[in-house]
């Protein structure tokens, strides 16, 4: 599971004495325990593709950071969290192409948004970007 795997990297990041890694690890274990907590309310438990979506809109809010440190020329702050987005990615599944989805959508009967995106929620979560999919559904 993807979360034994980020742990395990946490503790090598804690032996390699890599602040950066580290903080990173502690923020992403945070907030993966913050939504376990929330599955247990319902009686569910964090799956891989729930630490996918964590992930995704980590590396959103990180992207976000490093804008704002880049306007005001932090040039180290810049590339530590490029340095944090990089390991973000090691562990994010292979996202679907436009071509990919647009296939996908072709397949289904009814391609309407709310049933398009509701099924990629269901079938495709964490595997692609719902912006993505949106675009590609209104270009067809």
């Amino acid at each position: 599971m993807l979360y034994d795997e980020i742990k395990k990297a946490n503790v090598q990041a804690m032996k390699d004495k890599d602040t950066v890694a580290r903080s990173f690890y502690s923020v992403l274990l945070n907030k993966i325990m913050l939504e376990n907590i929330k599955k247990r309310e319902k009686g569910e438990e964090v799956n891989d593709s729930d630490i996918a979506n964590i992930l995704q809109k980590t590396i959103k809010e990180l992207e976000e950071e490093k804008e704002n440190y880049a306007k005001v020329n932090n040039d180290e702050e810049v590339k530590s969290i490029e340095k944090q987005i990089e390991i973000a990615k090691k562990y994010f599944p292979k996202q679907l192409s436009k071509e990919e989805i647009s296939k996908i959508i072709m397949i289904l009967e009814d391609k309407s948004i709310p049933f398009v995106m509701k099924y990629f929620k269901t079938n495709y979560n964490g595997k692609c970007d719902m912006k993505e999919v949106q675009e590609v559904l209104k270009s067809l």
